[in-house]
């Protein structure tokens, strides 16, 4: 290897695509180790934390301008050493320096670059620096390490301080009352930060945010509302025609650069995707919209064709550059599409903006949508079936070409807590429309977790890469793949998929609780230490671990009547349910609990031969406020299901805190009483 490469360093024998990407730097980079840390400390040298993902465009930019180069290497060589982190991979490493350079500079963002005393305490960071304010940088830092170093470790203190206070939260002693007005004072809180034009915030750059649309369509469900209604159909649809969405092959980039959602930052996450497949899904649910179906059919297509590996579980991201320039697989120029459809220029010109709406730059066009389907069957004079047919034989096409490009960089690592959401995505998919591949692979892909990721001891493992998985869990893996695992509960029947959620939260209250707060720590108690045990609180693009465990004991507390769940997940709410008012769209997940602890919450067994088809009939409905098991035979240890099997039928109980209505068969009467929220 040596051969091939001027530089090899000690990154080489990773496993994490993106620090692979560094291992020929002429930067003695290194992983994140004891030994690594410990050298730090014998040699009194600084530590440079440096911290991004495969996916990441201005990390590349950065390697290209600065980490490869040499007079930049030689700098941080001599002076420093220099730690390399895939924040996929470590997590907890990038909350901690990543709250480090919020309280530093206001901000945050990948790559993430952060100076260390050798001890890990943080003095300075940023995010991207070019590459001469980078070696003045990393000279003055030198100097003033050296110079006044009484200074340097003053202010490591005070930061390192304040990481420590960035996630404190206080046990709320008391029986907090959760009410209706509360869901009223969140949305009129939030309601003026809603984008009346393009839907999604009403900023720029513009993440989707899946979890936040979830809670306003929950929210409407509970208390119906015009503006909310507008905005959830507004962002699904804004979202779905631009050029966030990949058009040809389905699926959604990271984000948009723009507020319009036209130009996205081109890499594809698998946790974007699996979200916004269970979002659009369950909004089918809700609404029976086609564009909601089409959307949500053609992404999880994505994910098979394109994050799916043989063994069943998921990768993790495709890179937004391809050939070294962001987006060029995706885009088009006017003159191949012109060689391409010289008889359907019109109609692709008016389908996907071929012109000023769609251009991007350099000539490229962003293949994007205006209008729907039926508004542009009318102002072409064609019938709709005639637009949907061209449209079909033009992304058909299109993909085909597009195959034969240089693909973008492939992070073929797996994430537990992503492969959560994926298998979330999977049956909240397969409830919506029963295409029974959909359960099939989540059911694989739980199987894969099951007997590679999950220990003796029930604990977690966070990756897995080359038939390797090592590093240990953190909350957001055990709260995600309980989460998925209830939900296969419910669609596949399976009691396995309960005692295992069961076996993972009890491993989680053994490990990572913390009694004095009610919440749970991010790290297992059995791991190295860092500088900070942090706990994840406040929701972002990815939901909070807290919020997401919260939700699930909440659920398995109702499905096997485990009072200390529930005592838990209320008592977690109860702790943030002020922050929650005030700050909707950053707690949108303790939101969703919140209406389930408004609302009459409903436990629906169904017991019978006919089970399976009753059960079908349910799924296929939006029914957010109520949890489902089913089953043929009689099984006396699960609660719901004791003394619950008539002769002869099938019959359908509606429970309230394991307390029943009395039976029915009429799963339309189960809908009209489940659907009585209040």
């Amino acid at each position: 290897m040596n051969n091939q490469h001027k530089f090899t360093n000690d990154l080489v024998h990773e496993s994490s695509p993106y620090l692979l990407q560094h291992a020929h730097n002429p930067v003695n980079w290194k992983p994140w180790n004891k030994e690594v840390l410990n050298q730090a400390q014998i040699e009194n040298k600084p530590i440079i934390v440096s911290i991004g993902y495969s996916a990441c465009h201005w990390c590349h930019v950065m390697e290209l301008e600065s980490f490869e180069d040499e007079s930049v290497a030689n700098i941080m060589n001599e002076h420093f050493i220099c730690i390399k982190v895939d924040r996929e991979e470590r997590p907890d490493i990038d909350q901690v320096y990543m709250s480090a350079v919020q309280l530093m500079t206001g901000q945050g963002g990948w790559p993430l670059n952060c100076i260390t005393m050798p001890d890990g305490r943080p003095f300075y960071g940023g995010t991207y620096f070019k590459k001469d304010q980078w070696k003045n940088v990393l000279l003055q830092l030198v100097a003033l390490y050296k110079d006044d170093h009484k200074k340097v470790i003053e202010y490591a203190d005070r930061l390192t301080s304040g990481v420590h206070r960035a996630d404190l939260i206080e046990k709320i002693n008391k029986d907090q009352p959760f009410e209706d007005k509360q869901i009223d004072a969140i949305i009129e809180n939030w309601a003026g930060s809603f984008d009346p034009t393009y839907g999604g915030p009403n900023r720029a750059p513009k993440f989707m945010m899946p979890n936040n649309i979830e809670f306003l369509l929950y929210a409407n469900y509970f208390k119906p509302n015009a503006i909310v209604k507008n905005h959830i159909e507004l962002t699904l649809k804004k979202m779905a025609y631009g050029g966030i969405y990949d058009q040809v092959g389905g699926g959604f980039a990271r984000y948009s650069v723009d507020q319009t959602w036209k130009v996205p930052h081109f890499e594809k996450m698998l946790y974007d995707n699996a979200q916004l497949i269970s979002l659009y899904s369950k909004a089918y649910q809700a609404t029976k919209n086609d564009l909601y179906k089409r959307i949500a059919l053609d992404t999880t297509e994505f994910v098979f064709r394109e994050l799916m590996h043989t063994e069943g579980y998921f990768y993790s991201a495709l890179d937004a550059d391809s050939e070294g320039i962001e987006g060029k697989f995706y885009v088009w120029t006017k003159e191949e599409l012109e060689d391409l459809f010289p008889n359907d220029l019109k109609f692709l010109t008016y389908y996907y903006h071929i012109d000023s709406y769609g251009y991007w730059e350099d000539k490229n066009y962003i293949l994007m949508r205006n209008k729907s389907e039926i508004d542009i069957a009318t102002n072409l004079n064609i019938t709709l079936d005639e637009v949907r047919k061209k449209a079909i034989y033009i992304n058909t096409t299109l993909l085909e070409v597009r195959k034969k490009r240089v693909r973008p960089g492939l992070d073929d690592k797996m994430i537990a807590s992503w492969n959560g959401l994926m298998i979330s995505a999977l049956v909240d998919s397969y409830k919506a429309f029963g295409d029974k591949a959909h359960l099939n692979a989540a059911i694989k892909a739980a199987n894969f977790i099951n007997t590679n990721l999950i220990k003796e001891n029930n604990s977690l493992l966070h990756s897995y890469k080359n038939k390797s998985a090592n590093i240990s869990g953190f909350l957001e893996d055990y709260s995600l793949i309980v989460s998925a695992f209830i939900q296969l509960f419910e669609v596949a029947k399976d009691l396995k998929w309960l005692k295992i959620s069961e076996q993972l939260i009890d491993y989680c209250y053994e490990n990572l609780f913390d009694v004095s707060s009610g919440m749970f720590y991010f790290t297992d108690k059995n791991d190295a230490a860092l500088i900070a045990r942090k706990m994840e609180i406040m929701d972002n693009v990815i939901p909070a671990s807290n919020s997401i465990l919260a939700n699930a004991l909440f659920k398995l507390g109702h499905l096997t009547d485990n009072k200390t769940y529930l005592a838990t997940s209320r008592q977690m709410l109860t702790n943030v349910v002020d922050q929650l008012i005030q700050y909707g769209s950053s707690f949108s997940n303790w939101g969703i609990l919140l209406i389930h602890e408004i609302i009459n919450f409903y436990e629906v067994a169904l017991v019978g031969k006919e089970n399976e088809s009753k059960k079908r009939e349910l799924e296929e409905a939006y029914l957010p406020n109520c949890v489902i098991a089913a089953t043929e035979v009689p099984n006396d240890e699960f609660a719901l299901f004791k003394n619950r099997f008539p002769d002869g039928i099938t019959a359908i109980y509606v429970c309230t805190n394991q307390t029943c209505n009395r039976p029915t068969s009429s799963v339309k009467e189960v809908i009209h009483l489940v659907q009585k929220i209040k």
